[in-house]
């Protein structure tokens, strides 16, 4: 069970999120297929946890939020173009996404690849553009650098593809390492780096929040894992055994239940004295609660 306090505040940053995002949105209208498109895929209900560590992580900084809502925005978007492409049919295949069908199932399978592209373009966008009025065009550019550098052939595209390459095989740990530290991990850093970069963070600081960032990200694939196994639709939102169905090598399969679970809260136990050791409790509490939410999350 979520703490009052984390509850408060993950309500109310995403509703904060939520409404900046929505203002974005609206100023797409045409073409309507891609608009509307867009605008299905990433008001779907998902988690916000990308653009949430970026806040918690400014918030811990001391910066005001302000200064990152648009990249927030930004990799939520390239999060959502990755999942209407990871859904296609030459991909995983999947018809429902958070309990509603797969953008290709509502809009057309070309349109989705299309609405997929317009979504990773139009964060650069506001990547760029958008971020002209808030912040330095020193640390816009590097903004943009690291956003593109972990979101290609070395992030989440590098191990979107090992993934695929690895389906109907029998891999070892370090391989899966590879994938999920890439094809997940990355986006899940990117957010406290770009925090570090707004805040013009010192170098043991950042290093301090970029273990941390691979520690959670790590927990947070293995707890997927455990998911698609454990979980039920009416939780995470798709059927349950799609990893099963296409003979993919997760932590489960490979090291079995209980290891997996052991990983999992290792990861998540080291998160937390990490933040707790570093930062005290009191500054680093969202970061410690966020860590909990990542291992005890059902959907």
């Amino acid at each position: 069970m979520l703490s009052k306090n984390f509850k408060a505040y993950l309500d109310s940053k995403t509703l904060f999120f939520e409404e900046e995002l929505k203002k974005e949105l609206n100023e797409l209208s045409y073409p309507d297929v891609i608009s509307e498109g867009m605008k299905y895929s990433i008001l779907n209900g998902g988690k916000r946890l990308r653009p949430i560590l970026l806040f918690a992580t400014l918030d811990l900084l001391g910066i005001d939020l302000n200064k990152g809502v648009k990249s927030a925005i930004a990799l939520e978007m390239i999060h959502s173009y990755s999942l209407v492409h990871d859904d296609l049919p030459a991909l995983d295949n999947d018809d429902y996404r958070r309990g509603q069908l797969t953008t290709h199932k509502k809009f057309g399978e070309a349109e989705a690849i299309l609405i997929g592209d317009a979504l990773l373009t139009h964060a650069f966008y506001l990547l760029s553009e958008k971020n002209l009025t808030i912040l330095d065009s020193d640390k816009i550019v590097k903004i943009i650098s690291k956003t593109a550098l972990y979101s290609g052939i070395n992030g989440m595209i590098g191990g979107q593809t090992i993934d695929i390459e690895s389906e109907n095989k029998k891999i070892d740990l370090e391989t899966l390492k590879y994938i999920h530290s890439h094809k997940t991990g990355k986006l899940l850093k990117l957010p406290i780096e770009i925090a570090c970069i707004i805040a013009e963070a010192n170098e043991e600081t950042t290093n301090i929040l970029i273990e941390f960032s691979e520690l959670i990200g790590l927990a947070f694939q293995v707890k997927d894992d455990i998911l698609d196994i454990e979980g039920t639709f009416e939780e995470i939102g798709k059927p349950v055994g799609s990893d099963s169905i296409l003979n993919k090598s997760t932590y489960p399969s490979i090291l079995g239940m209980d290891e997996s679970k052991k990983i999992l809260n290792h990861n998540i136990q080291r998160a937390k004295k990490l933040i707790l050791d570093n930062f005290g409790e009191e500054r680093g509490n969202i970061l410690i609660a966020l860590a909990d939410y990542i291992e005890n999350r059902k959907k």
